[in-house]
């Protein structure tokens, strides 16, 4: 065989990132390709099931444990590269591959960077594009933990090699094939537009509607119902909660500005007030706040993260759509976007700080984001064979001193379980304190206790599990280097806490672009947070309504304030708290 040169290497992947690919959009000259893509999703035609699975189906959350993360090499090869790089120590990277590509060429590049094939799966089959996410397979679960299975839905774009992706993951893997490609139950769908919580709950924008509506042109027209029964049977989905689609957003997946960081977390991006999709984002924020509780009947954790500038434009005037919630899960690391800009140490921080333990990745994506995607659209995740589910609510900061604080589970094997523990401390330097779980009669949960603690004490705990067949696992799934926390607060009064306690240090400071204010409260109170001159005079109100105990953040953009001397003020109470700010260009 021919030696593989350097140059040969650069020209052949520069050639894969600039010539041939197909665009996150579709191309105008796709629109008369769609009757032909459709026919060929005829039954008969694949091999999958085109009826729903007779077992009851869960499909997973981004963050259970994954067996493989699929990627399309297709363009943004040295994208591509880091993210094999981060994943392969998690779980098998399988890459999808073909013609005129070979995999000593693809092992070549990879080697070049300083990234061996060690847990790298190459498979050669055809392939339209690099984003995987949308055409990927969705890996479910029959009775919430017993066989894996692989649904497939028709993608909505006109690309027969890139929807066949899915049929070619589950012959590998070896798993049941479903696919929603025949009428009454056919339905377009793209994955960068749907997020589930791994208990029945999605997310989509009214996208998935147009689709399957006339007017998304796939031939299909199926009401509001239909779309909602359709994924109910075939992805196990009981409340499907849809949002309107952002005005800036050409593709409309809500992967571009939200992430599910668990069961009742929402990361939204923010943008400064009045610009670009802010307000769109904000009332589809309030909607869900206002419509839907999390699955533990209790109303979701919201997180904000900026949705940055592009050299001071935002994606209404041409800027670039930069987002931070484009990431992905695999086991124990997150990979980020970054831009090489200041509000990535914002973004870094803000993942590492609700998700401990984690390895966050950070990946500069400033070559792709002008394609309108990130990692999450480039990856897509394949659950274990085996799954041992565990799921909790984290426990809330209380100010009860006297009595113990029960821990509740969710647990579940398909062989059963041979024992569930809990950990907990109080000092990140002290050993673990271990506390049997008990099951909570024939129910699928397991409880426990945390004896109770001081005022004063900070608590951090995680759970274990172990299947009658010896497979144990951990919850958060860093555990025990991730583990949730919370506060014993007693009543603490406002007046015994410090100014740099309620309102942490604001950053960047100075400052030149989007920048993070940092609140903390001991407990639920009304607050009022604003920005001042330096004469004391308010021009922004950051925020002005009852706010939950715990850590907060919001976000003001300093680009649209000349450089000088602010203030950052927040009322509590009786209590003013201020602090210096700096801008600086």
């Amino acid at each position: 065989m021919k030696p593989v040169y350097p140059f040969y290497l650069c020209f052949l992947f520069l050639s894969l990132q600039l010539h041939g690919q197909e665009g996150h959009r579709m191309g105008a000259s796709e629109n008369a390709l769609i009757p032909a893509y459709m026919n060929s999703r005829g039954p008969g035609l694949h091999t999958a099931s085109v009826t729903p699975p007779v077992s009851p189906v869960r499909t997973i959350a981004e963050w259970e444990e994954l067996q493989a993360l699929v990627l399309g090499w297709k363009s943004y090869p040295s994208i591509l590269r880091e993210i094999v790089r981060a994943a392969k120590a998690e779980t098998r990277v399988i890459i999808v591959y073909e013609s005129p590509d070979n995999s000593s060429s693809l092992t070549s590049y990879l080697a070049a960077g300083g990234v061996d094939t060690v847990n790298v799966t190459l498979l050669n089959a055809p392939l339209n594009s690099v984003w995987s996410r949308d055409y990927g397979p969705w890996s479910a679960y029959t009775n919430d933990v017993d066989t894996l299975i692989t649904i497939d839905w028709i993608y909505n774009r006109p690309r027969p090699e890139d929807d066949a992706v899915p049929q070619v993951i589950s012959n590998f893997i070896g798993t049941p094939f479903y696919e929603t490609s025949a009428s009454p139950l056919d339905l377009v769908h793209t994955g960068g537009n749907f997020m589930t919580d791994g208990f029945g709950t999605g997310f989509s924008s009214n996208l998935v509607l147009t689709e399957n509506s006339p007017a998304g042109g796939f031939g299909i027209n199926h009401s509001v119902a239909e779309v909602d029964s359709i994924m109910q049977l075939f992805m196990g989905i009981q409340r499907y909660i849809k949002m309107n689609t952002l005005p800036y957003d050409v593709i409309h997946h809500i992967d571009m500005h939200m992430k599910l960081l668990d069961e009742e977390t929402l990361l939204m991006g923010q943008y400064p007030p009045g610009v670009a999709d802010g307000p769109q984002i904000e009332a589809n924020l309030l909607y869900v706040l206002n419509n839907f509780n999390s699955v533990y009947g209790t109303p979701y954790k919201v997180l904000r993260i900026p949705m940055p500038d592009d050299n001071n434009l935002y994606p209404n005037n041409g800027g670039d759509y930069y987002t931070y919630t484009n990431s992905s899960f695999i086991n124990k690391t997150v990979i980020l976007p970054v831009y090489g800009i200041p509000e990535d140490s914002i973004a870094i921080n803000t993942y590492r700080e609700n998700l401990p333990g984690y390895t966050i990745a950070p990946i500069n994506c400033s070559g792709m984001i002008g394609a309108l995607g990130a990692l999450h659209c480039i990856t897509k995740e394949v659950g274990t064979d085996e799954p041992l589910l565990i799921s909790h609510q984290a426990l809330p900061n209380t100010t009860d001193t006297l009595n113990g604080y029960l821990v509740n589970a969710r647990i579940q094997h398909r062989s059963g379980l041979l024992n569930a523990f809990l950990y907990w401390r109080t000092d990140t330097l002290q050993p673990w304190q271990q506390v049997i779980l008990f099951p909570a009669g024939p129910s699928l949960y397991w409880i426990g206790f945390i004896p109770p603690q001081p005022a004063g004490t900070r608590v951090y705990y995680y759970i274990e599990a172990t299947s009658t067949t010896g497979k144990t696992q951990v919850r958060p799934m860093p555990a025990p280097a991730g583990y949730w926390k919370f506060d014993v607060t007693g009543t603490t009064a406002l007046a015994e806490l410090s100014d740099e306690e309620l309102l942490p240090p604001v950053f960047p400071n100075p400052c030149s672009a989007i920048t993070c204010v940092p609140v903390q409260l001991p407990f639920a109170t009304k607050a009022r947070i604003t920005l001042l001159d330096a004469s004391g005079r308010t021009l922004r109100i950051l925020h002005d309504a009852p706010l939950a105990a715990g850590p907060h953040r919001f976000f003001l953009d300093a680009a649209l304030l000349e450089d000088g001397l602010y203030l950052v003020q927040m009322q509590i109470e009786d209590r003013r708290i201020s602090q210096k700010l700096m801008v600086r260009h």
